[in-house]
């Protein structure tokens, strides 16, 4: 299991900074599943494979600029992280199945990250039930003349390989401070 690392190891050590937030306790979110389009629609659980992270966020395709914005922020993470990228998985829940089709949702983040899981349920109870274990929230609605209006929490959640969320980063965390953040939590006791 990863280890969660606030620092070095000896008792004068001092607190690692991170870019992103922590919640006491760290939510466990390895219950939550969700079809990987991706993958056939393959069960997609919410933890990580052994001794890696999954970054996972919450979005829609027809997204003017915050999930665009923020799949080019984890690509230039990803990149500044080197070989340790290969440590690191990514996957994009849509908020929009309706328009988000399977082939449409994991072109559209393939095109940022060549491997990531491209998550999707038609069924509304099902997509709820995992945005309520990330506290994330979400709302598509048409008005009288078919124009669409959404909202969604835009935020990315780092989970580890216990399915625990380890740390959560807000719209509009640099790229850098991300990969470094991913840095701290890749350590190893």
């Amino acid at each position: 299991m990863i280890a969660f690392v606030l620092g070095a190891a000896g008792c004068s050590a001092e607190p690692a900074q991170l870019s992103g937030f922590v919640r006491d306790p760290l939510p466990d979110v390895s219950t939550a599943s969700l079809p990987d389009v991706s993958s056939g629609g393959a069960a997609f659980t919410m933890q990580a494979p052994e001794n890696e992270l999954l970054l996972l966020y919450f979005g829609y395709t027809a997204c003017p600029d915050v999930c665009p914005t923020t799949l080019a922020d984890l690509k230039s993470a990803l990149r500044d992280l080197g070989d340790q990228a290969e440590k690191v998985n990514v996957a994009m829940v849509t908020i929009d199945p309706e328009r988000d089709t399977d082939e449409v949702i994991t072109g559209y983040v393939q095109s940022f990250i060549p491997a990531a899981h491209a998550l999707r349920s038609t069924d509304p109870d099902e997509l709820r039930a995992a945005a309520d274990y990330f506290g994330a929230d979400y709302g598509v609605s048409v008005d009288d003349e078919g124009k669409y209006e959404v909202f969604h929490t835009a935020n990315v959640y780092a989970i580890d390989d216990g399915g625990l969320l380890q740390l959560t980063w807000p719209f509009g965390t640099e790229p850098e401070n991300i990969a470094a953040d991913i840095e701290i939590l890749l350590e190893t006791e």
